[in-house]
């Protein structure tokens, strides 16, 4: 069944293509206003033709002779080509493939529905391929317009289809004009060789075009194209020659991607477009041409060829409005996107084709409006941002160092701003005011930083924490009569002096271990204090003097009254002393109590042997256990 679509223009192009006219149009063509492709559809074949054509309709990849088949693609292979139908565009399209029959004769014909204009000459098209790959006999064909009487208003013989290496559609047409009160017609198509091996074809794509007056169109005098950038503020004229009667009427029409729109209002031969209307895009203008009794008829109409106005969007720089920059700062200049070029200017006549320029150490002199120009694609755009240079804060402490001593505090002073800063926070009451008061337990830098609301400085205060003068004595001691000891005193903390006292018996108080050499018993006190007006501290170390001890080394106990006894002198003075006397094989003699401090020679009441004995003195004064021997005599 055939299909007709009116108004729809559409490029025929193919795998390989060559077209052959027996007349061509010396004027301009308007859109097809028959189109016959055998439709579309999701099926590999389509509906039969009906009454169109007296061939025998088959769904087969192989019609025999006399029969036909409507399909989305040839595709069974040797001897055939390969091909499938020729619509741009539309893989869903059908084609008509004939095996003519062995008689020629008519294999196609049809009346045209659509409403032709009297008195108008058209372009008649239609895309054909000789099957075979080679040999065989060719396909030959006929085409003929008639009136619905089957008068010829034209004709068309193709002549032999040669075979081809690849498959290859070919466009044939001519050229026809409706007489008189003509408006409908009829195509036949026709068989002229014979049936058999070869004669295999396929047909596609038949179309009926009106042909008018010859018409050439150009922008702003001799260009098919012209490219302009967005809002910019020109205006674009576009002007059409046109070669024909004096008695036609136009229109001109737009594409902007979804089909051809009429412009109402445009009806001269030249159309004057303000650049400034068209948003980016791509636009095609073109005008339409008939006699004015006609040209209601889209039937009727040829059409110039199309100019193109490409609308490239212009750039738009995005930058921040101000800055603020504190004096010393980094001005960052930058503008969003990407471009082709840049180009910044500023005071002091700055220049940058960077991007994103920076202008280290900024001072009053650069402060301004900064402005960058921005190309891409060949269109401009300008954006502007305005720096402020801010002064600094005029920051001040009270003083850049203090010191205090452990265990106290100190308040710290800022000025010249309206917020405060201070770091470290560890030791002070708070760190946004400007008098926080300090206690830190070491030494420690802060530093504050001083604000205007914009800009900064920053302040450093050393706090000097001298440590707590601490004494310590040392342990008490003790000593014979007659020695001598070192004082073990330490002394902790920052910048700080010591002395003892009393100063008696030693041979420097000034020292911190002085040799003491007291006669009795006695008590030094360490005194420490510190350079800086911190608190100081005293530590007391007791040294006990003890009474020399005279030990003899041989007794004899014979009753004589005379050295009987093992006596020591002074050990009255060790009250806590204890003695342990054993003989060679270390078996205890003679151990002392709390009031016996001297030995008779005895043991249990007995007289030891004459001989050698040893004793253990432990006099519980702090001092090393005395030891040594003790000869019996009798």
């Amino acid at each position: 069944m055939s299909k007709t679509i009116f108004a729809v223009f559409l490029c025929c192009f193919s795998c390989c293509i060559n077209n052959t006219f027996s007349q061509t149009c010396q004027g301009s063509l308007g859109d097809p206003v028959v189109h016959i492709d055998f439709g579309r559809g999701d099926d590999t074949f389509g509906p039969e033709l009906g009454s169109n054509t007296k061939y025998q309709y088959i769904m087969s990849n192989a019609p025999a002779d006399g029969y036909y088949t409507i399909k989305k693609k040839i595709d069974r292979g040797d001897p055939w080509h390969f091909i499938s139908n020729h619509t741009p565009d539309d893989p869903d399209g059908y084609l008509m493939m004939v095996n003519a029959s062995y008689s020629p004769g008519i294999f196609y014909e049809t009346i045209v529905t659509t409403e032709l204009c009297a008195n108008t000459t058209y372009e008649f098209a239609a895309w054909v391929a000789n099957l075979m790959k080679s040999g065989g006999i060719k396909p030959n064909i006929t085409f003929q317009i008639t009136t619905i009487n089957d008068q010829i208003l034209s004709t068309y013989n193709t002549g032999d289809i040669p075979n081809s290496v690849e498959s290859t559609w070919k466009q044939y047409g001519f050229l026809f004009t409706t007489i008189g009160n003509v408006t409908q017609v009829k195509i036949k198509i026709v068989n002229n060789a014979l049936g058999g091996s070869g004669n295999d074809l396929v047909l596609d794509d038949i179309t009926f075009r009106p042909c008018g007056p010859k018409i050439s169109t150009s922008i702003d005098n001799g260009q098919q194209e012209k490219i302009i950038c967005e809002n910019e503020n020109t205006s674009i004229t576009i002007s059409a020659n046109v070669e024909g009667s004096a008695n036609l009427r136009y229109l001109w029409q737009r594409n902007s991607g979804n089909g051809w729109v009429d412009l109402n209002n445009e009806t001269t031969t030249q159309i004057i477009i303000p650049a400034q209307t068209l948003p980016p895009g791509n636009y095609q203008y073109r005008i339409l041409a008939a006699e004015i009794n006609n040209f209601n008829s889209p039937s009727c109409r040829a059409a110039s060829s199309a100019v193109t106005i490409q609308v490239t969007p212009s750039p738009k720089p995005i930058v921040v409005s101000q800055q603020n920059v504190c004096i010393g700062n980094t001005i960052n200049l930058d503008v969003n996107g990407t471009a082709d070029s840049y180009s910044w200017t500023g005071p002091n006549n700055y220049r940058s084709n960077l991007k994103s320029p920076v202008i280290e150490n900024a001072s009053a002199a650069d402060a301004g409006t900064y402005q960058v120009s921005i190309i891409s694609k060949g269109c401009s755009a300008i954006a502007q941002i305005n720096v402020s240079i801010i002064a600094l804060p005029l920051a001040e402490v009270d003083a850049s160092s203090v010191s205090i001593c452990e265990g106290t505090s100190v308040t710290l002073h800022a000025s010249g701003g309206s917020s405060y800063k201070w770091m470290p926070s560890e030791g002070l009451s708070a760190t946004d005011i400007p008098n926080p008061i300090a206690s830190p337990g070491i030494t420690t830098v802060y530093s504050v930083s001083v604000s205007n609301g914009v800009c900064e400085a920053i302040k450093y205060v050393i706090v000097n924490v001298f440590r707590k003068a601490e004494a310590d004595a040392g342990k008490d001691r003790s000593i014979i009569e007659g020695q001598s000891i070192t004082l073990n005193g330490k002394v902790s903390g920052d910048h700080v002096r010591y002395f003892w006292t009393p100063s008696n018996f030693l041979d420097d108080p000034s020292k911190l271990n002085p040799t003491a050499s007291p006669p009795q018993h006695i008590t030094y006190t360490l005194n420490v204090w510190s350079e800086e007006g911190c608190p100081g501290s005293t530590s007391d170390v007791s040294v006990k003097v003890y009474k020399k001890l005279e030990i003899p080394n041989t007794i004899t106990p014979n009753g004589d009254g005379i050295n009987d006894v093992w006596n020591i002198a002074a050990l009255e003075a060790y009250p806590e002393a204890e003695i342990k006397i054993v003989n060679r094989y270390g078996e205890r003699v003679f151990s002392s109590a709390s009031d016996a401090k001297n030995w008779d020679g005895k043991y249990k009441g007995v007289n030891v042997p004459v001989g050698t004995y040893y004793y253990m003195i432990d006099l519980h004064s702090g001092q090393k256990i005395i030891t040594g021997s003790i000869t019996v005599l009798r």
